[in-house]
C-alpha cells in the first residue's frame, strides 16, 4: 500500500469516531471501537487500526496554558486539526449592573455581545461568549467572525496590556450544555477572562469547556533569588 493510501485509511478511522462522537453513538467516557470492531466495520488493517487508536487517544484530551491570551483558531491548527466557527449571537446590548461593573462602565451603557461556539474536527471545544466596550475597541459587531476570531480583530483594534482570568469547574446551564454537547451532570471549565487596551477594559469573555475534553497545563520555574 503506498503512504497516500495508508494516509487515507488512517483518515478515514479518525473521521469514523469523531462522526461517532458528534452524533452522540459515543458520548463522553464511552468506549471507543476496539481494533477487531474498526477492521470488521471500514475493512482496514488491524495495523492502521492501532495506529488510529493510539493518536486519537493520546489527543483526546486538548491541553491549554491557564494564562495565555492566545487565538484558539491558531491552537487547534497547531494540533494539525481543522478550527470551524458557528456565530450565535452578533448584537449591541445595554449593560445590567452587573455586566457594568466587569465592564467597567456606568449601566446602561451599550456593549456589543457575541456568542460563538468553536469547533475542533467538527466537535465543539469552546462556547464564547464576549463584551466588548465599543469605545475602546470599535467596529467589533461589523466583523464576520465565522472567518476572523474574536481574538485577532481586538488584538489589532485594542492591543493587550494586560489580562486578568478566573478559572472554575462548574456544572454548565443548559444552553451551555447544549451548545457543547454535553450529558445532563458532566462538568465544564469556565475561564473568565478580562482584557485591558491602554488603562481601560477591552472586553471580557467567558469561555466554556468539556471537562472531559479540555484540561489547563503550565510549567512554572522559581525566580532567581
Amino acid at each position: 500500500m503506498s503512504l497516500q493510501a495508508a494516509a487515507a485509511r488512517y483518515l478515514q478511522v479518525k473521521h469514523f469516531i469523531l462522526e461517532q462522537i458528534a452524533g452522540g453513538t459515543l458520548p463522553a467516557g464511552a468506549r471507543v471501537p476496539s481494533e477487531n470492531e474498526l477492521t470488521r466495520t471500514l475493512a482496514i488493517s488491524r495495523m492502521t487500526a492501532n495506529r488510529a487508536l493510539r493518536d486519537f487517544v493520546a489527543e483526546q484530551r486538548v491541553h491549554a496554558h491557564p494564562l495565555e491570551v492566545r487565538n484558539i483558531a491558531d491552537e487547534i491548527r497547531a494540533r494539525g486539526h481543522e478550527h470551524r466557527v458557528k456565530v450565535l449571537a452578533l448584537e449591541s446590548v445595554s449593560a445590567s449592573r452587573e455586566l457594568a461593573e466587569r465592564c467597567g462602565v456606568k449601566p446602561g451603557a451599550a456593549l456589543d455581545h457575541s456568542l460563538l461556539t468553536h469547533f475542533e474536527d467538527g466537535i465543539p471545544l469552546q462556547v464564547e461568549e464576549r463584551y466588548v466596550n465599543p469605545q475602546v475597541a470599535p467596529g467589533y459587531l461589523q466583523n464576520d467572525f465565522s472567518r476572523i476570531t474574536p481574538h485577532e480583530f481586538l488584538i489589532r483594534v485594542a492591543p493587550l496590556q494586560r489580562a486578568e482570568h478566573t478559572v472554575r469547574a462548574l456544572l454548565p446551564e443548559r444552553r451551555i450544555r447544549r451548545l457543547l454537547k454535553l450529558k445532563s451532570g458532566e462538568a465544564c471549565l469556565l475561564i473568565l477572562r478580562r482584557t485591558f487596551s491602554n488603562g481601560r477594559i477591552a472586553s471580557i469573555a467567558d469561555l466554556y469547556h468539556p471537562g472531559s475534553r479540555y484540561e489547563l497545563a503550565a510549567n512554572c520555574q522559581p525566580r532567581s533569588t
